[in-house]
């Protein structure tokens, strides 16, 4: 099952009638989990960057598409690390600034799974 996403503000997402004021990982199976941006953080000083460790904990094996909401602003991205952890599991990327993500997010019809930053 994979939820419907209704809106979004500037530090908060609803997804399926609930708003979560923190970015979220959405799972194949549909959960909703708060986004570990501590591990980015750790190597990155900023959660604005993906590492190579939170891309292989936001992973799923039978994901088909990676659905990246980067932000208000788009100010989000993946580390090189990442992109390339991504390609060789063969998970496409789709990355947008968050509303734009929104509609791919609802539109996919695939085994998508979803990181979402709330903020910028």
């Amino acid at each position: 099952m994979k939820p419907e996403i209704s809106g979004t503000r500037f530090g908060s997402i609803t997804i399926e009638g609930n708003t979560y004021g923190h970015d979220v990982i959405i799972r194949l199976n549909g959960d909703v989990k708060k986004r570990k941006k501590k591990l980015s953080k750790a190597i990155f000083g900023t959660s604005h960057i993906v590492s190579l460790e939170e891309a292989r904990q936001v992973y799923e094996k039978s994901a088909t598409r990676l659905i990246i909401g980067a932000g208000q602003y788009g100010l989000l991205k993946l580390s090189d690390e990442a992109k390339a952890f991504f390609e060789r599991k063969k998970c496409p990327i789709a990355i947008a600034p968050i509303p734009e993500a929104i509609k791919i997010w609802n539109a996919a019809g695939e085994k998508a799974i979803g990181l979402f930053h709330v903020t910028c």
